[in-house]
């Protein structure tokens, strides 16, 4: 099975280089089409759990071997294979003999002995390396040193909470189509399939242990969607009525366009610049059986699009770090970058300022992200008062990640 630690050893090669963890997935998956669905299941495992971890890994790693190895890929075969010894039930044997046979491809096989050198001396001596990360806060905390300090600056009360939160495994939460039915009948369901649940009130129902999308009773028939509750907020703070038109700005993948859909007969335009990403929405309407205009635009130029008639709400979901949602990407954490913030806060304003004259007289937008950063929210929200006079903010509210829901942040603006 050796091939599967050497496709996760690749895929942290693809993140380290800058590409997402669902592209790296995806690319292992074509380099080897034909893993079992338990091989599949074990490649996700790995690369999760490895980028989830990395930080203590690559502590690990630097104490036994302090300087750099010449073939990159030879540390990340060790760090896989310490994710592996740590945090799954594969025998120890079995993973140091997979990672030995690894290293013999690499580097003309030169490091064979020191793979091998270095996994027993890890087991050896496991329990005095986990007590050596725990005290080092970069690696206990499995994030980079400047995010850490930027999430300890925001929150000197709570960034314990939000980094154990952003390390821990997501919740599965679901929303259920009120058309369909009720989220009482929707338990019952699942209590009769042998899924314990619970509800977290408006539509979301929260799983005990996730399970497969596919084995989700109604989920074929649009029954019931999978969206973060704190995902769900979004459609009841914009007070959706019969008839309104509606503008989602950047819908990709459609949850919230879903969710609006299903709690008001309204008239929605969906747009998102990117054409595979849209395919998504139109997927997932359709799978609910409702209907939106899909546009594929850039919300940030109307002018290309919009057809002059005013939209009663905007749902402005706009690009943001997606620090919110570390639990489900972990790739995110180490991909950013300290110097994206002020890209993205151009362009979060951009946005904000393209889609305002678009809303009706009396008109409500929401501003939203899956960031937990001021510098994207209350920041980006005080500056686009000042830009705007006539705009007013009715509500704001910064949600953390937790065990109910991910980090998000809404601020609800009414045009005067």
């Amino acid at each position: 099975m050796h091939h599967i630690q050497q496709l996760a050893a690749d895929i942290l090669g693809r993140v380290e280089a800058g590409t997402t963890l669902t592209e790296a997935l995806a690319a292992a998956h074509r380099q080897a089409p034909n893993l079992s669905a338990s091989e599949r299941g074990a490649l996700q495992d790995l690369s999760y759990g490895s980028l989830r971890h990395l930080g203590t890994l690559s502590h690990h790693l630097r104490q036994l071997v302090p300087k750099p190895l010449p073939e990159p890929q030879l540390e990340r075969v060790l760090i896989v294979a310490f994710y592996q010894l740590l945090h799954t039930r594969a025998a120890d044997y079995a993973v140091v003999n997979e990672a030995v046979t690894l290293a013999g491809t690499l580097a003309k096989g030169n490091f064979k002995g020191l793979v091998n050198g270095v996994l027993r001396n890890f087991l050896r001596r496991r329990e005095q390396l986990t007590a050596l990360a725990a005290r080092d806060l970069v690696a206990s905390s499995n994030h980079p040193s400047w995010w850490l300090q930027r999430v300890q600056a925001a929150y000197p009360e709570q960034w314990r909470q939000v980094m154990a939160a952003a390390n821990a495994h997501p919740p599965l939460t679901l929303r259920v189509n009120r058309r369909d039915g009720s989220v009482e009948d929707y338990l019952k369901r699942l209590d009769e399939a042998g899924m314990a649940a619970a509800t977290l009130g408006g539509e979301a129902v929260q799983l005990a242990k996730p399970v497969a999308v596919r084995e989700l009773p109604g989920f074929a028939d649009g029954e019931v969607s999978v969206q973060d509750e704190g995902a769900q907020r979004a459609a009841h703070w914009l007070d959706l009525q019969p008839g309104l038109r509606v503008l989602d700005a950047c819908a990709a993948p459609g949850g919230k366009t879903g969710h609006m859909l299903e709690l008001a007969d309204i008239e929605v335009t969906a747009l998102d610049i990117d054409a595979a990403r849209l395919t998504r929405v139109a997927d997932n309407l359709e799978r609910l059986g409702l209907t939106a205009q899909l546009r594929e635009a850039d919300a940030a130029r109307p002018e290309a699009w919009w057809d002059g008639r005013p939209f009663d709400r905007i749902l402005a979901d706009v690009p943001c770090s997606a620090s919110g949602v570390v639990r489900r990407h972990p790739d995110i954490k180490w991909l950013r970058r300290p110097g994206d913030f002020a890209m993205l806060g151009r362009q979060q304003a951009e946005m904000a300022d393209a889609l305002w004259p678009l809303l009706a007289s009396g008109g409500k937008m929401l501003y939203a992200t899956c960031s937990i950063f001021p510098e994207e929210n209350q920041q980006q929200l005080e500056s686009f008062l000042r830009r705007h006079p006539d705009a007013a903010c009715l509500r704001q509210e910064q949600l953390l990640p937790c065990e109910r829901h991910d980090g998000f942040y809404y601020a609800l603006l009414e045009k005067h």
